[in-house]
């Protein structure tokens, strides 16, 4: 039994709703939680006519022109039918009537009520009533035996009870429930249901079963169940000719059995898995209307109830027509915009699987009793839907027809293989953004950022209205429809219409362009014969359109045809703004409800050209595409059916980055936005809100509400949270600057700079935050993405917070963005490549490794054309770069030659400390090569830190870089081994500087590596230097002098002393310090380009001073640093 589940729609607000039909089928009626009855002339009436009844409607009967309703006032009600006049009250009870209903002929109308009591009466006289006492909780269900001598009755006390209305007494009790308190506790309605016309079985439905009665003897003589149900049924309905009885349950089964064979023929589920609440049977049984508790009404249609053997359970595979996808949609709200589409089910019935099964993601077991699905004939009788035979003639021989069945079914099953995998999804019809369903009368064509284009079309009138937002653009213009267009599009220029070919006409194009100089404003083209359009743009001095043969074509604003080209798959929607082009189309079928779509970005400008090739458009689960367009500000963005709106993010490669979910904000789930504008500056969603609907109605006009955006990211509860999310929504939504730039538009270099300012303070107090919680690795994550400004601040905060070795980590890092900035300011990077092939001997081969290396090289250059001393603080600071940006992966890669006259050179160190990359080289010069923005920048926000700050410096990073000697450098030991052979160049600088400067030096000694890794050998450590021997031989006297000094202040107090001495003094003590290491052959070598200067001394003594006194400095030391860096000057 094959048949179609139409998409749902609304009916009434959310809550308990229930269906009939009227006598002849003409009409379903509804009634619900609005107190509303609502006659519905089909599933597409979107005019129904309604009655209200009272505050809220819990139930309704219909017959022979006679609706009868329990409502919220305690009555029950009598209208006419279809006319709705009010007919009086047929009877009242204390609390509300839960469910009535007629007998069969319709002489009578039975009615349960909360209030424990049930009464039958009369219709044509409401005083003949018989009242049937003996429940002892409210009743949840009433239902005539057809021959009208029994009522029988359920309720939540647990019993379903049989009476005898003549009597007014039980027959029989079966205590078959759950007990409950209440009608709206109650697990399932329990609405009973007895056979039609031969009125053998009373049919009850207990949790997952139905149990079915026979009459008279009152035996339980058979169970109907299907594996497939999980959750209790809640209603049942019987067909007309008494064959099939059809439940609905409370996960949204909805099943159809045939009694007489006992197998299930037909399965479908609620597309969005809500609870069946009312279900009634088309009187020719070829349909199935049901309610659920949120208000909507839902179809299934095509239902073949004809009682041949062959149809009423064997339906032949091969029979079934495979329905054209695109018929699919053309009876529901438009296909795109009703829910219909979402889900595994979705409303066509898969060709192969033959009869049955919603998929339902569960594998049908192949095995185990037998159901329709694997008795199938191929026979002629098979797909009798049309002729619909009720078979009233054959319910004599019903036992015959089933017996004949079972036995035909069971050997059949191994015959055919039965296709158990997801199904097809019907594609979504093209639609245009910002427009409502097509078949409604007066509908919005489209709703854009521009103005409203509106189209109506009814007994009076075809015609379009267009209405500018800003009547400056253009006037009001109301048009005539004569050639019936259903699409438009409307821009600054133009308004831009299509319409459906007919079988006299084409498939036309018109364009109004009211923005033309000249007196023609209006142009029109023809598509070529079986070309229909399908969607259409605007954008900036053109127009697309997109057709049925997967054809796009441009037009010039004027109307001269421009380049065409091919479609992957049908097109879904297209936008158009200024110069880029945005189509979505179908890339395949989808299955289980998902839409398979892909997206085109092309740009048109000077030079042509696809920005997105056909890439997967990310929709949510089991929804559909219903608004596609930009921003005012040119980016992409779309919203699916779910509500959630995704945004094109152009800086992580075209990914689309969900902004905003409009479903958080509504009320209730029958609620939706209706999006037509979204603006990055200010960020805003503009949408309307659609009450119990998806699109809102012409009239009255609707008023557009701003929605804000929030980017789903996680625990947005907490103040980390919050702020991570203002960070990112700040960076995505003003990416559009890059892009509008790089477009050569102008761009709000104000609003840029603002945008920039917010993200380093949410940086800045993320930072902070940080900090505060102690995590000190995610501080430096965040300083990672701040301005080099910001950094400096960062710097600033962690040393007054006093935390040493994130501000270290911080001062490399301001370094390195500060080269970078130093790198982006001179255009000399062409030439860096033949730099670094003169300049690279011995360890250029083994060690040139991509990164940080250019950069380096370019400043290396600049070094040496700008003179011999900024050497050495620049070789720092280069080096600093090299080795956080390759994660110390390095041996020497810059050793020199030994000739070479200055050599700023690297040493990555390995693992051992660092000292201070801003190490002063003199008063009289600058500390870098002049005019060099980085130095400067880094340095206004910290003028003493150079001195005694090490900017630099952890236990991971080596810091000086002395020069070395041209030797092949070691692959294994990242580590100082090159220390050992350095030339004395710098030595030489060195000298220089502490003529000029005495208190460099001084500076620079007391800078302490922190003590070197356990893998560095014994050659790699570190001697003493000048001040740490002086201070050993003096800290007694310091101690002395100020006996409740800490340690870094006695440090402090030393650095001042050891400065006062003279050039000679401090000298004699590097002389020491450097002697007690006793590397003679080392001193050679080191001296033997210039003749030895005490700094080089200081350096190697610093590398190598033995490992347990550099760890026993290493705390005090960066303190002493740092707390300079921190107070000295600040």
């Amino acid at each position: 039994m094959p048949c179609e589940r139409k998409p749902m729609r609304y009916g009434h607000s959310e809550g308990h709703t229930e269906v009939c039909f009227d006598d002849q089928g003409k009409f379903i009626v509804t009634c619900g939680n609005d107190g509303d009855v609502r006659i519905w002339e089909g599933l597409d009436d979107d005019d129904p006519k309604f009655i209200t009844v009272g505050e809220k409607a819990y139930s309704l009967a219909l017959k022979n022109g006679k609706l009868v309703t329990a409502s919220s006032n305690n009555t029950v009600q009598i209208h006419t039918f279809p006319d709705g006049d009010p007919d009086g009250i047929l009877t009242r009870f204390t609390t509300n009537a839960t469910h009535v209903t007629f007998n069969s002929s319709g002489s009578k109308v039975g009615a349960g009520s909360s209030d424990f009591m049930i009464k039958v009466v009369e219709v044509s006289d409401s005083s003949q009533q018989k009242t049937l006492r003996g429940h002892e909780a409210p009743v949840l269900s009433v239902t005539f035996d057809p021959k009208d001598d029994f009522l029988a009755s359920s309720s939540c006390d647990g019993s379903v009870v049989v009476w005898n209305i003549e009597e007014q007494t039980q027959v029989i009790s079966w205590p078959l429930l759950q007990k409950t308190n209440d009608v709206s506790n109650a697990k399932s309605l329990c609405r009973l249901a007895w056979q039609p016309k031969t009125a053998e079985f009373l049919a009850v439905p207990v949790d997952t079963k139905v149990h079915l009665y026979e009459r008279g003897s009152w035996d339980h003589v058979s169970s109907l169940s299907d594996d497939l149900l999980t959750q209790p049924i809640n209603v049942l309905a019987w067909s007309q000719c008494g064959q099939f009885l059809a439940a609905g349950s409370v996960g949204g089964s909805l099943t159809v059995w045939d009694v007489n064979s006992k197998l299930c023929v037909e399965r479908q589920k609620h597309e969005k898995g809500f609870t069946v609440c009312g279900l009634a049977w088309h009187p020719s049984g070829s349909q199935i209307a049901y309610t659920d508790t949120e208000g909507c009404l839902g179809l299934l249609d095509g239902l073949s109830t004809s009682t041949s053997d062959a149809s009423t359970t064997k339906q032949a595979p091969t029979k079934k027509p495979v329905k054209d996808y695109d018929d699919l949609f053309d009876d529901d709200d438009d296909g795109l915009m009703d829910e219909g589409l979402s889900d595994n089910n979705s409303p066509v019935k898969k060709p192969v699987a033959g009869d049955d099964d919603d998929d339902d993601d569960f594998l049908m077991p192949a095995t185990g009793r037998v159901r329709n699905r694997g008795a199938i004939l191929d026979d002629e009788n098979s797909l009798d839907t049309g002729s619909l035979k009720l078979g009233q003639d054959k319910f004599g021989d019903d036992d015959d027809t089933g017996s004949a069945v079972v036995p035909a079914a069971a050997p059949l099953v191994p015959l055919r293989p039965v296709y158990e995998g997801p199904l097809p999804t019907p594609p979504q019809k093209a639609f245009q953004p910002g427009s409502t369903p097509a078949h409604l009368t007066h509908r919005f064509m489209m709703w854009n950022s521009v103005g409203i284009v509106r189209g109506y079309n009814d007994e009076q009138d075809n015609a379009i209205d267009v209405e500018f937002h800003d009547t400056a653009v253009h006037h009001a213009m109301h048009l005539t429809n004569s050639l019936g267009h259903t699409m438009a599009d409307i821009s600054q220029e133009a308004v831009l219409l299509a319409c459906p070919s007919t079988d006299e006409l084409a498939s036309k194009l018109q364009c109004l362009h009211f923005s033309s100089w000249d007196t023609n404003k209006e142009w029109m083209v023809d598509l070529p014969k079986d070309e229909d359009a399908r969607a259409l743009c605007l954008g900036q001095g053109w127009a697309a359109v997109a057709t049925s043969t997967l054809i796009l074509r441009l037009f010039s604003i004027g109307g001269v045809q421009r380049e065409i080209f091919s479609l992957p798959g049908p097109v879904v929607c297209m936008a158009g703004h200024g110069e880029q082009l945005l189509v979505v189309y179908h890339r395949a079928t989808g299955f289980d409800g998902e839409q398979a779509l892909g997206v085109q970005l092309l740009q048109f400008g000077q030079r042509k050209r696809q920005l997105i090739n056909g890439e997967p458009l990310p929709l949510s689960h089991k929804s559909y595409l219903s608004w596609l367009g930009f921003t005012a500000e040119g980016t992409p963005c779309y919203v699916d059916s779910d509500g959630v709106v995704r945004m094109l993010n152009r800086s992580l490669g075209n990914t689309w980055t969900p902004v905003c979910n409009t479903r958080e904000t509504c009320k209730s789930k029958s609620d939706h936005y209706w999006v037509v504008g979204v603006h990055e500056n200010p960020q805003q969603l503009r949408c309307i809100p659609c009450k119990g609907s998806r699109y809102p109605p012409t009239l009255p006009r609707p008023a557009v509400a701003i929605l804000p955006f929030k980017l789903p990211l996680c625990q947005t509860t907490t103040e980390k949270g919050q702020m991570e999310e203002q960070f990112w929504r700040s960076v995505l939504f003003h990416n559009h600057y890059s892009f509008l730039s790089s477009s050569g538009y102008e761009i709000d270099e104000e609003g840029q700079s603002r945008s920039q300012k917010e993200q380093q303070e949410l940086l800045m107090k993320m930072f902070a935050l940080s900090c505060k919680l102690d995590r000190e690795f995610r501080s430096m994550e965040l300083a990672e993405m701040m301005t080099h400004n910001a950094v400096t601040l960062a710097i600033r905060y962690a040393s007054r917070s006093r935390r040493m070795a994130l501000a270290q980590r911080l001062s490399e890092l301001a370094l390195e963005k500060a080269n970078q900035i130093q790198e982006e300011g001179p255009g000399e990077q062409e030439e860096e490549p033949q730099y670094c092939s003169i300049r690279r001997t011995s360890g250029y081969g083994q060690s040139e490794v991509t990164g940080g290396r250019y950069s380096t090289r370019h400043e290396e250059e600049e070094e040496e054309e700008q003179g011999e001393d900024p050497c050495d603080e620049e070789d720092r600071q280069e080096m600093e770069t090299e080795e956080t940006t390759e994660a110390r992966k390095r041996v020497n890669p810059f050793a020199k030659e030994a000739g070479s006259p200055v050599k700023p050179s690297l040493t990555p160190i390995g693992k051992v400390g660092r000292a201070n990359p801003f190490k002063v080289p003199g008063s009289g010069k600058p500390s870098a090569s002049s005019g060099q923005p980085r130095v400067t920048n880094i340095l206004d926000n910290m003028t003493s830190s150079r001195k005694s700050a090490p900017l630099g410096g952890s236990a991971g990073k080596p810091n000086k870089s002395p020069v070395l000697k041209p030797l092949a450098p070691r692959p294994k030991s990242k580590t100082q081994s090159t220390l050992l052979q350095m030339t004395g160049t710098k030595a030489a600088n060195r000298k220089t500087q502490e003529d000029t400067d005495p208190v460099a030096v001084q500076q620079k000694q007391p800078e302490v590596p922190p003590p070197a890794s356990p893998a560095d050998n014994t050659e790699n450590k570190r001697p003493k230097t000048g001040f740490q021997l002086w201070l050993e031989e003096n800290r007694k006297n310091i101690t002395a002098d100020h006996p409740d000094l800490e340690e870094t202040d006695v440090i402090k107090e030393a650095m001042g002393r050891f400065r006062t001495l003279s050039a000679e003094e401090r000298l004699s003590w590097t002389e020491r310090a450097k002697g007690q290491t006793g590397d003679a052959a080392d001193l050679k070598k080191r001296k033997r380009t210039d003749g030895g200067g005490g700094d080089v001394e200081n350096e190697n003594g610093q590398a190598e001073t033995d490992e347990n006194s550099a760890k026993k400095k290493k705390s005090l030391d960066a303190s002493s640093k740092l707390s300079a860096f921190a107070f000295n000057k600040s």
